[in-house]
């Protein structure tokens, strides 16, 4: 039967980690924005949570229920291209539903998605350059920021690679994409592994130098645990896609296919090495954990306050407000 569980089998399995990984990319933004909230004491847990059950509902159950609605060998589905949306799962579905004018609708959505996509990966990538160059990781002249408080450099830079989009009109458009598809999303499997091994490596410093976790305003729902898992994940991830980026589905091993999607490695690899060779080693291949530097930045908090905020009492009247408060507050 051609509606196996996998198709192509445990390559197949492998092969749709780097576009998982793509859809998936953005929640670190959370962490990013939490720098300049007001209070990320009290914003970050509530944005974490709806960026948790955000992606539970919207991704995972949609995607479930697709899965149950269309099968694996939908001739439309083959129809996939690039940025083309006739063979969506999401439009076949409802088409079929006999809902019509569906593309067009579908179209919009995809349009105000991606002006959103846009909106927060200039705000992530400016202030990761304008960091960079405060700490003398990229050239010093991304570190300029106007009276408005805006890295004006950094944004004109990122506009600039926005307009890498318009290669998708050639004629070697859907090409190009699949390489920029590849490069990003793998690098995301990598930004995820850093941050949880940095969370990690942050709380044994903080225990290293005395410090305790009720310093701390915030704590991560999973701790400690949930980081080595999830950089465990990371490395599966990683490894699955050298697998099948080495060994193609239905092709034997060339040096094209490796590259397209697993170029993101040697990249991150190179890059490393360049700054290890400029920085001329720096403090190692990491830092001690009595020697991290765990307190700068760090905002001031008064711990009885989180105290009191804890022992809120709640009675049966408040029941429906209590729930809304532990899922999304």
């Amino acid at each position: 039967s051609t509606r196996e569980a996998f198709k192509n089998g445990f390559k197949g399995f492998c092969s749709v980690f780097v576009t998982a990984a793509f859809a998936f990319a953005g929640t670190e933004l959370v962490g990013l924005a939490a720098a300049e909230a007001e209070d990320p004491r009290k914003t970050l847990p509530k944005a974490t949570k709806q960026v948790f059950y955000r992606i539970a509902i919207f991704y995972i159950l949609s995607l479930f229920i697709l899965g149950l609605i269309l099968p694996s060998d939908n001739e439309d589905l083959l129809g996939a291209s690039g940025a083309n949306t006739k063979a969506s799962p999401f439009v076949l579905a409802i088409q079929e539903a006999g809902i019509s004018g569906l593309p067009s609708v579908f179209n919009a959505v995809i349009t105000l998605s991606v002006i959103s996509v846009a909106n927060s990966a200039t705000f992530a990538s400016t202030r990761t350059l304008q960091a960079l160059a405060m700490n003398r990781m990229a050239p010093s002249f991304l570190k300029y920021v106007d009276p408005q408080g805006r890295p004006l450099w950094c944004i004109i830079l990122q506009l600039v690679f926005g307009l890498l989009a318009f290669i998708n009109e050639a004629n070697v458009g859907t090409q190009v994409f699949t390489w920029l598809l590849s490069l990003s999303a793998l690098n995301n499997l990598f930004v995820w592994a850093s941050i949880c091994l940095s969370h990690i490596r942050f709380r044994r410093g903080w225990a290293a130098q005395g410090h305790t976790l009720d310093e701390l305003p915030f704590k991560a729902q999973f701790g400690v645990i949930g980081s080595y898992i999830g950089f465990f994940l990371n490395m599966v991830a990683l490894a699955a896609t050298f697998y099948v980026s080495l060994f193609p589905i239905g092709s034997p091993p060339n040096a094209e296919a490796f590259f397209t999607t697993f170029l993101s490695a040697p990249i991150a690899i190179a890059l490393y090495a360049f700054w290890k060779i400029k920085s001329r080693g720096g403090p190692g291949l990491y830092v001690r954990s009595h020697q991290m530097d765990v307190l700068t930045g760090l905002r001031e908090f008064n711990p009885e306050i989180l105290d009191m905020e804890k022992k809120q009492k709640w009675g049966i009247r408040d029941m429906p407000a209590r729930l809304y408060h532990a899922i999304f507050i």
